[in-house]
């Protein structure tokens, strides 16, 4: 029972990281290899770090073959989902001796009266004549 675990742990993982990742940008490595040779036979003095230096290092160059460097992995962000997280930690480990106390419960008020969403709803009937 242990292993079956640890194979739906580790696709579970797969899936999420090739779905919320450019994990899945690995999937094109065989279009690459495949770039790199179709490379190596117009020019067979090309090495691979000249090839990669080519394509990710020099900006996007319009050339000839510019619908095949496109396809090659990291290239354009497919399905990248971005995601920002803020993380606080205190400067400092915080301990509360006391335990904390309501001194007052109070209610607030508005001086507004509460509008129905009724009222609010009048705006966007047809004019009527007076």
């Amino acid at each position: 029972m242990r292993p079956l675990k640890k194979i739906f742990a580790i696709s579970f993982l797969l899936i999420y990281l090739f779905s919320t990742t450019e994990l899945s940008q690995l999937l094109k490595m065989p279009v690459l290899v495949q770039h790199f040779i179709e490379h190596r036979q117009m020019n067979s003095d090309i090495t691979f770090w000249q090839f990669l230096n080519m394509h990710y290092a020099t900006g996007d160059v319009k050339n000839a073959d510019h619908d095949k460097d496109t396809e090659l992995p990291f290239k354009a962000h497919d399905n990248c989902v971005a995601s920002i997280t803020n993380v606080y930690l205190p400067a400092q480990k915080i301990s509360i001796t006391k335990p904390v106390q309501i001194l007052e419960n109070k209610h607030f008020k508005t001086q507004e009266p509460f509008l129905l969403s009724t009222f609010l709803s009048n705006i966007w009937q047809p004019p009527r004549i007076c």
